[in-house]
């Protein structure tokens, strides 16, 4: 779906970190979580930010698997 706008959330302690990202700020997305990871002032981790990546990137996947015109037809 070209043109969505997507939302990925990390709630804990009290704290919220939401991001707002559309199809084509992928990679921009993933360098923010590394730029939040770096920042000592931020309470989110490495590991935040690889949970975070690994779950945009299997929603990506999904997403392409879902627009494939032969994966449709096989199903």
């Amino acid at each position: 779906m070209k043109g969505s706008m997507n939302v990925i959330a990390l709630a804990r302690h009290g704290e919220q970190y939401i991001f707002l990202y559309d199809d084509t700020s992928f990679e921009s997305l993933l360098d923010q979580f590394g730029q939040y990871a770096a920042d000592e002032e931020l309470n989110f981790s490495w590991y935040d930010a690889a949970i975070l990546s690994q779950k945009v990137r299997r929603i990506r996947a999904e997403r392409e698997v879902e627009s494939d015109p032969s994966h449709r037809r096989a199903a």
